[in-house]
């Protein structure tokens, strides 16, 4: 059982930037592939980032690309996801995930453990 706590969201302007963080209990967490997810007022749970258990291998939706970066350590248990230039549309509660899978996935249904998620708002 993995259990992921998020933490650093917060209110900011819009170009503004947020760090957030997700800490994992448990001793494998160098196993597992972590993804970052955000999910809008009346929308659906949408992918925003994935990186590979040894962390060489990352993954960007396009609206984030250029903008956010994810990365882990694992020696801390922890993956990061940095947002810079945000923009009012980035307005959603984040949950970081935890996959079993080998590979990388882009796909809600290949995560097996959820964070609560932390709320991030950006004003224009």
């Amino acid at each position: 059982q993995v259990q992921l706590v998020e933490s650093g969201g917060g209110l900011v302007q819009a170009g503004g930037s947020l760090g957030l963080s997700c800490a994992a209990s448990g001793r494998t967490f160098s196993s597992y592939a972590m993804g970052g997810f955000r999910q809008a007022p009346g929308k659906e749970r949408e992918f925003v980032a994935t990186i590979s258990a040894n962390g060489l291998t990352t993954i960007y939706t396009s609206s984030v690309k250029g903008r956010f970066t994810i990365s882990r350590d694992n020696a801390k248990n922890t993956v990061y996801l940095q947002m810079n230039s945000l923009k009012p549309e980035d307005t959603a509660v984040y949950h970081c995930a935890a996959s079993t899978r080998v590979v990388v996935t882009v796909r809600r249904d290949g995560y097996n453990y959820w964070g609560q998620g932390t709320q991030v708002t950006v004003s224009s």
